[in-house]
């Protein structure tokens, strides 16, 4: 979970880094990403490959769309909430199923 939620915080770093050329928030966004990647390989010592990384880049993806639609006032739309409880309901499976 906290691997996701760091890939969340890292995803919304990227676009204040304008390309790579300001020189604060660039290195903040590779330290998330590497955080992110960190936390989510401690995760892989507890739970199956497949089920860790499905349940990172669900966390990500779902937290990178709301983050998107509240502060850079992306589009909401029904195909895109319909694909939000997709993947949360497909995040929950995972882990539910889980050994």
């Amino acid at each position: 979970m906290l691997a996701g939620l760091v890939e969340v915080a890292w995803s919304q770093s990227i676009k204040p880094t304008e390309n790579g050329t300001r020189p604060l928030p660039t290195p903040l966004c590779f330290v998330l990403a590497a955080g992110a990647v960190y936390l989510l390989s401690l995760a892989m010592n507890t739970l199956p490959v497949g089920t860790a990384y499905a349940v990172f880049t669900g966390i990500g993806a779902a937290g990178a769309i709301v983050p998107g639609v509240l502060v850079h006032n992306d589009p909401l739309g029904v195909g895109r909430m319909a694909a939000l409880v997709l993947i949360v309901g497909g995040v929950a499976l995972a882990r539910a199923t889980s050994p």
